[in-house]
């Protein structure tokens, strides 16, 4: 099942309403679930190497701490914080100033990833090697936490009760 953006988000506890989450692909709905995004936003950093490997450590701390808990919903959401400092870093460096698409995003996308028609802005022609740095300290991170077995494990289950 694709993630459910027409939720409320404001109102929703996703701790309290497991069933209500959607696995999705890749990052969706990564700065929108609730209590999880307060929970793991504020540790999300990825401005350089240092601060990755710190942010990334703590998440993944995170990570393993809600799979202890048998918490699937936020063992997910730090995986896609993860995925997203991974993601982000990368952008950063192949980017000036982070921005990827030309445009600003349509007012019934935001909250959403993708182009959303925009055309891809020119990648510089020198990435910023700290924010490439930065991005392979998250992608093996993120590695990690795809083939935790634990994860894998507590992932099935999930799909099974709830649906994907």
């Amino acid at each position: 099942m694709p993630f459910d953006y027409t939720l409320d988000f404001h109102s929703v506890d996703f701790r309290q309403h497991p069933e209500l989450y959607r696995v999705g692909r890749g990052e969706q709905g990564v700065l929108l679930v609730q209590p999880y995004k307060a929970e793991i936003l504020p540790h999300w950093r990825f401005k350089d190497a240092a601060a990755a490997r710190e942010s990334s450590e703590t998440i993944y701390g995170l990570f393993e701490a809600y799979l202890k808990a048998h918490d699937f919903v936020g063992a997910d959401m730090a995986r896609k914080f993860i995925q997203m400092g991974f993601t982000r870093a990368r952008r950063y460096a192949n980017h000036a100033g982070g921005k990827k698409y030309a445009g600003p995003v349509p007012a019934d996308k935001k909250g959403q990833s993708g182009a959303h028609g925009r055309a891809e802005l020119p990648r510089n022609p020198h990435p910023d090697v700290d924010k490439v740095e930065a991005a392979a300290i998250f992608k093996r991170k993120w590695d990690e936490a795809k083939a935790n077995p634990e994860y894998l494990r507590q992932k099935e289950a999930f799909i099974e009760k709830y649906g994907k």
